[in-house]
């Protein structure tokens, strides 16, 4: 009783602006160009930026979209810019947050861009003139970009003045949001129905199997019945069909923080484990496959990392002098930022690289298909 007391002030605050948006009290806009739009209902942790990554990576292998201007916008949590500003590949995670400067890196070829107004970013990068006249675009330092011919909207679920044309939501396997709370009990962000909006709900960070029982108990779970497993469909409330596929995580070969990085550390039994996730668990997991983690610091997500934390990972590392020193993908955008970070230490740090792969080829067809199929539509 009291739990729903204290959350009853937020829960009829989400449930008002969401009324206020179906009825049209509240003004919903489409982009000029498709967009795609990557979100959860939940604070962190269930692989938006991956799942990013994954469909940029589709498109850019399509036919269709292979040869067209790609462009991601994100919200660029924690940076100290303001307004709409374009992402470069030499910039820092205080300039544009770690996850699109991590993206930016990876596909230095497509525009990536921030702005905490998903509308405004989607009509500059539609229609890049507006910013040579635009009073909200006098802060914005790189003004040079292609007009995008598709628009990835990463994080947007939860900004409903932008309709996206394809809409996936992520549900972390080890959290599902039917055994969740909102905040500030849970970290449920958004009402549990609002997956119900989605084109697509992707569980995420599964394990490399799961039966077709498991898929369908999932599906129920979530609010979707007569689910089959071999089209990844099944049908809600009110007659809506919704898809339901399952992504796993997968980590890369190591690589350098640094140019000094000496890949020979990546042969030591012993790991020093720094990072500043929502959930490191399943890279913990990882490591733990190869090596004994002797020390392992674990800061707050996006956490920005000071002198003090570096020279208590220097002593550890001093402690273990041939242990290697790992971070994740995600964290080493913002360890790239430290300028005293001595040059012993430089040579033995590491990250993983992470992607997700879904875990039958069928489950990749289904969303390959209604990807392409959902963007011809619009």
């Amino acid at each position: 009783m009291i739990d729903k007391l204290i959350l009853f002030p937020y829960w009829l605050t989400l449930k008002c602006r969401h009324a206020f948006y179906n009825i049209g009290l509240f003004k919903s806009h489409k982009a000029s160009v498709p967009t795609i739009c990557v979100g959860n209902i939940t604070v962190g942790g269930t692989g938006k930026t991956p799942h990013t990554e994954m469909i940029i990576r589709m498109l850019l292998e399509s036919e269709e979209w292979g040869d067209k201007n790609i462009a991601v916008l994100s919200r660029g949590y924690k940076r100290r810019s303001k307004g709409f500003q374009q992402v470069t590949v030499d910039g820092t995670a205080e300039d544009f947050g770690d996850e699109p400067l991590q993206i930016k890196r990876k596909f230095p070829n497509i525009t990536v861009a921030v702005d905490k107004s998903r509308k405004q970013g989607c009509e500059f990068l539609s229609d890049p003139q507006l910013l040579q006249t635009s009073k909200k675009a006098r802060r914005c330092i790189n003004k040079d970009f292609p007009k995008a011919d598709i628009i990835v909207l990463d994080d947007a679920f939860q900004h409903r003045a932008i309709k996206p044309d394809f809409s996936v939501v992520l549900v972390d396997y080890n959290r599902p949001t039917f055994k969740d709370y909102l905040l500030p009990i849970g970290r449920l962000r958004d009402l549990p129905e609002r997956i119900g909006a989605a084109d697509i709900i992707i569980v995420t960070k599964c394990p490399t199997y799961i039966d077709d029982q498991q898929r369908e108990k999932w599906a129920s779970n979530l609010g979707i019945k007569q689910y089959d497993p071999a089209t990844g469909t099944g049908t809600r409330k009110k007659g809506k069909k919704q898809h339901i596929l399952f992504t796993s995580i997968a980590y890369d070969t190591a690589k350098p923080i640094f140019p000094e990085g000496d890949p020979r550390y990546l042969y030591a039994k012993r790991l020093i484990l720094f990072s500043g996730i929502a959930n490191d668990t399943p890279f913990r997991n990882y490591l733990c496959g190869n090596y004994k983690i002797v020390k392992h610091f674990n800061f707050p997500d996006h956490h920005k990392f000071t002198r003090a934390d570096m020279h208590s990972i220097r002593d550890a590392a001093d402690n273990y002098p041939t242990s290697v020193i790992m971070t994740t993908e995600k964290d080493c955008q913002r360890v790239r930022d430290c300028r005293f970070i001595p040059g012993g230490m430089k040579q033995k740090m590491f990250h993983a690289p992470i992607k997700v792969e879904f875990l039958t080829d069928g489950d990749r067809n289904i969303f390959s298909s209604l990807l392409c199929e959902r963007l011809k539509q619009s």
